[in-house]
């Protein structure tokens, strides 16, 4: 008598931090494919240089540590952890009305991988596999604005030029009679903001009486300038997240007599506006529809291959103050 085939395995390559400041490339054997599920090959992954610096570095503050997991994570925190959240590949086999479709996914950097159907989001037309690298920095900022709630005509000033304050200006410059002003001490990044529709400033040029102040850049000086621009009882909206870093904020000055707001917006939740009608799903299908403007294209500065990655972590790690999304391209 003939024996049962034995199920196929797969071969996979996966990027590991396994201690603070250090990664590596790991193999493993992905089991055969259950019910329900996708293979996915991946194209291209994208490094969320804010959070994943801080996983890198080992700063991930013990308290917020569950809250911090990737939905596909694999270990903890400080490490070893696979960790990753930025996803573009190909579905190589499963349901039949997936196969075939290039989707996007919250998975580590891995070769090749399987989750349940439901975790992949087929791109939409006019949207090619390597801009979609952008789709968790834009979701970002579309619930950054649904948390600030801007006004038509209001003036609008983004503190930090990096890859998620550039999406929070592009956002927001189409909004009508919106005036969009970005701010950076990096003054090359005034190409990029004028590309997107928005100004640009020096911090010590910037213009003051902001509607709406967007802090994005992660630094002390950053939060001092977010205030100091804000006009009468305005909102400053706080985007960077610091992991275990303690954080300088000027709460003197004008911070009471201006009656400012300040205000925390985290991805990890719906914004409360539209938390009863929209579920994450529905908000990362309208990022990536909204990702087919060529203009973007100028946010992904540096690309490398995967075998590379860990040398690209170490190096954004430390700063890089040249580059904004670094997109990691995979064998195919």
């Amino acid at each position: 008598m003939a024996s049962p085939p034995v199920p196929s395995t797969t071969a996979a390559q996966a990027c590991w931090t396994v201690a603070p400041g250090r990664a590596e490339i790991r193999s493993e054997t992905l089991p055969a494919l259950a019910e329900g599920e996708v293979r996915v090959r991946t194209l291209h992954t994208g490094v969320s240089r804010g959070t994943e610096g801080l996983v890198f570095r080992g700063e991930v503050p013990a308290g917020e540590a569950q809250r911090m997991r990737a939905p596909f994570q694999a270990g903890d925190f400080p490490g070893p952890v696979k960790y990753g959240y930025v996803n573009v590949g190909v579905v190589e086999d499963g349901p039949a009305d997936l196969l075939g479709r290039t989707v996007f996914c919250l998975y580590p950097h891995q070769t090749v991988y399987q989750v349940p159907a439901s975790a992949v989001v087929p791109l939409p037309g006019g949207v090619p596999p390597a801009r979609a690298v952008l789709a968790a920095n834009l979701e970002t900022a579309i619930n950054a604005l649904w948390d600030a709630a801007p006004r038509l005509g209001d003036r609008i000033a983004v503190v930090g030029g990096g890859t998620l304050g550039l999406l929070v200006a592009w956002l927001a410059a189409r909004l009508p009679g919106c005036e969009v002003q970005v701010v950076d001490t990096e003054a090359g990044r005034s190409d990029v903001a004028i590309a997107l529709g928005a100004g640009f400033a020096l911090p010590a040029d910037a213009r003051a009486d902001a509607d709406l102040v967007v802090h994005t850049s992660a630094q002390a000086a950053g939060v001092a300038t977010a205030l100091r621009l804000a006009a009468f009882e305005a909102t400053v909206l706080e985007l960077s997240w610091y992991g275990n870093r303690a954080v300088s904020v000027p709460l003197g000055e004008a911070f009471h007599s201006q009656r400012l707001t300040l205000k925390s917006s985290q991805v990890g939740q719906v914004a409360t506006p539209q938390r009863g009608r929209w579920s994450h799903r529905r908000r990362l299908e309208l990022a990536l529809s909204l990702l087919t403007d060529p203009a973007l294209d100028r946010l992904i500065t540096h690309s490398a291959p995967f075998h590379e990655l860990p040398n690209v972590l170490e190096r954004l790690s430390t700063g890089a103050p040249d580059t904004l999304c670094h997109r990691i391209d995979y064998p195919v």
